[in-house]
């Protein structure tokens, strides 16, 4: 495993701060993927607060795959990391890559998307239940209480799609006159949603709206619902700037806003009480905001 990963190492560390310590000061975050703009902003938010407060910050990227996410977390706590902040690719699959951690005394702390096992110290996520709630809420208002309804799903496993998808379905099933007439995963990526959509319009002649998991997704919809020359309102999940341009142009209706700098910075800022030996909430809630136009 070790020959298989040099690589990815290598070009992970070019991901973090300029030649880092390892010193005393030096956090890690593991993050999902950074090949998604969300994630891009969390880092930023991290490594924004991590400068701010004195530390050395060691981003590696998992490419949205456990095995690398696993070998990540081993590589560095073979370093002197005092903390370690991931962003988990799936919640269940990243309980080993927790356990190493606990095994080296290294406290943990999640951001974003929970994690089902291993010792956590606390989380820090937006309230992934009332996003979909709100999403659910804005869909009974637009379409007066009746209509059909897509849900593009997450990757599955992951606590986002999850809690999403529990805050949707339970909204929507308050509404007798409502119906989610497909839900399916396309992974939190804009190419899936294009690839997914493109097959649910064609299953389905009567659609009114559309929920995306995630911004990504919901633009891969939109690009497939132009081609199909389909009237359908998009509601995605995120608040990334390509999310609410689309917004404020009038192709997606509006977007759930979660704050990604703010989840990171919040997550340098638990990581900062934790090593001071300060008390920290077991979740720290981040606002979540409904964008419109």
């Amino acid at each position: 495993m070790k020959k298989l990963f040099g690589l990815a190492t290598a070009t992970a560390m070019l991901l973090g701060s300029t030649a880092p310590s390892f010193a005393a000061d030096t956090l890690a975050l593991v993050v999902s993927t950074l090949n998604n703009p969300f994630f891009v902003t969390l880092k930023e938010g991290a490594e924004g607060k991590a400068s701010e407060l004195g530390y050395e910050l060691l981003v590696l990227d998992s490419q949205n795959d456990p095995a690398k996410e696993l070998a990540a977390v081993e590589d560095v706590l073979n370093k002197d990391v005092k903390l370690l902040m991931i962003n988990p690719t799936d919640s269940d699959a990243v309980r080993s890559a927790i356990r190493a951690a606990n095994r080296k005394d290294v406290p943990v702390v999640t951001l974003d998307r929970g994690a089902s096992g291993g010792d956590v110290v606390s989380h820090v996520a937006s309230d992934n239940v009332q996003g979909g709630e709100m999403a659910a809420e804005l869909v009974a208002s637009v379409l007066e209480g009746s209509g059909k309804v897509v849900e593009l799903q997450g990757v599955p496993g992951t606590s986002a799609a999850r809690d999403r998808g529990e805050g949707f379905n339970k909204g929507i099933g308050a509404v007798a006159g409502l119906e989610i007439v497909a839900s399916q995963a396309a992974d939190f990526d804009r190419t899936k949603g294009l690839n997914v959509m493109e097959n649910i319009l064609q299953a389905q002649p009567e659609i009114d709206v559309v929920f995306a998991h995630n911004d990504e997704m919901a633009l891969g919809a939109i690009k497939a619902i132009e081609a199909a020359k389909r009237d359908i309102l998009v509601i995605g999940f995120d608040g990334t700037d390509d999310a609410v341009a689309a917004v404020n142009d009038g192709t997606m209706l509006a977007t759930v806003a979660q704050q990604a700098g703010m989840i990171g910075a919040l997550g340098v800022e638990t990581a900062d009480k934790i090593l001071k030996g300060e008390s920290v909430p077991e979740y720290t809630p981040v606002p979540l905001k409904l964008i419109q136009k």
